[in-house]
């Protein structure tokens, strides 16, 4: 008589829930990404271009952050994430329309704050070699 295997049954994991958040967009030249994180900054969601099936210089259209956004806040829609603060860094293309397409997809744009980094000239040159 073969000896029956032992059957454990897993509690279901409750994903907890989440009202405000953060959408962080990194708009390229190359590409758009847009990241969903709760308010401390730990990540929920991700998306980019690549990701939804365009290549090459399609990644950076405006059409594909729409894309993006949209399979970033189907990922999200578990969590109950209803109010965005978006942060956007880059110069890309996709940088309005991900925020426009956030909005249209129903959440809540609270505040949108440009990250993008300045540079300031950096730090001392070396001086000129002498021949």
């Amino acid at each position: 008589m073969a000896a029956k295997p032992k059957v454990t049954k897993r509690k279901s994991k409750k994903k907890r829930q989440v009202r405000r958040g953060q959408a962080h967009v990194l708009a390229t030249y190359n590409n758009t990404l847009i990241t969903l994180t709760d308010q401390s900054g730990n990540v929920l969601a991700y998306s980019s271009a690549g990701q939804c099936g365009f290549k090459g210089p399609k990644k950076a259209t405006p059409y594909a952050a729409g894309v993006i956004v949209k399979h970033a806040v189907e990922k999200v829609k578990e969590y109950g994430l209803q109010e965005v603060a978006v942060f956007v860094k880059g110069v890309g293309t996709g940088r309005e329309s991900a925020i426009r397409s956030l909005n249209a997809q129903g959440m809540k744009v609270v505040s949108i704050k440009d990250v993008t980094p300045i540079a300031h000239n950096g730090c001392r040159a070396r001086k000129p070699r002498r021949v």
